[in-house]
């Protein structure tokens, strides 16, 4: 029950500080609820595409090589994560009646993010023990919770632009939704797999600067909200 709690004490924190971000319109339980649970589904979907990108990769690169970490990371991990988050987001809230806020865009990103990183979390901390959940409430809940901030963003331009008739804008505005976590979510990857104290220090201020960054857009975004 302890291991539970720490790997889902982080999850929870984030989710309730976003949720009361949302100052114009919060959204009903029911529908963030649902987000959770479809991120939690996403993260068996990109499993399965990642051990078939493994195995793509291990038959020409040897597994954990610089090249190996790489190409898995920037092609495989990142853009299936975060491809399969973005389609359980899409899915269940582009036409939502209760997307009417350029921040509902933000809420729900950040809500299927913390889902995939909490039944994730659940996971490591089960098979690796209390010191897993400590590190990883400082790195990978974080991490993805930034991750659903930049989808979050674009995934609001993106309904904004829809709403008025923008249609090509909207499309590139999508397409922002998934390639910019992704690159960043490969970034965070293949530093934390480079093994040196220098990258160490790299890695660390990569996540200080990516949730820095990430907070200061969830407030300017929440000040800034209205109808659509």
């Amino acid at each position: 029950m302890l291991l539970i709690l720490a790997a889902v004490l982080p999850a929870a924190f984030l989710m309730v500080k976003v949720y009361k971000s949302d100052r114009v319109e919060r959204e009903p339980a029911w529908l963030v609820i649902s987000l959770v649970l479809l991120g939690m589904i996403s993260t068996a979907l990109a499993g399965a595409a990642e051990q078939l990108g493994d195995r793509i990769l291990t038959s020409f690169l040897e597994e954990g090589s610089l090249g190996y970490n790489a190409l898995f990371f920037f092609l495989v991990v990142g853009p299936a994560e975060e491809g399969f988050k973005y389609a359980v987001l899409r899915w269940r809230t582009w036409r939502n009646p209760e997307f009417n806020c350029q921040y509902d865009g933000m809420v729900y990103a950040v809500f299927v993010a913390l889902g995939f990183a909490l039944w994730e979390n659940i996971g490591y901390v089960l098979m690796f023990g209390i010191q897993t959940a400590v590190a990883r409430a400082l790195t990978a809940v974080p991490g993805h919770a930034c991750f659903g901030v930049f989808m979050g963003v674009w995934y609001g331009i993106a309904k904004r632009y829809d709403l008025y008739g923008e249609v090509d804008r909207s499309r590139r505005a999508r397409r922002l939704c998934v390639c910019i976590p992704a690159l960043l979510h490969g970034c965070y990857d293949f530093i934390a797999s480079l093994e040196s104290e220098v990258f160490v220090l790299v890695f660390l201020a990569f996540i200080v600067a990516m949730f820095l960054t990430a907070l200061r857009i969830v407030k300017r975004l929440s000040a800034r909200d209205q109808y659509m």
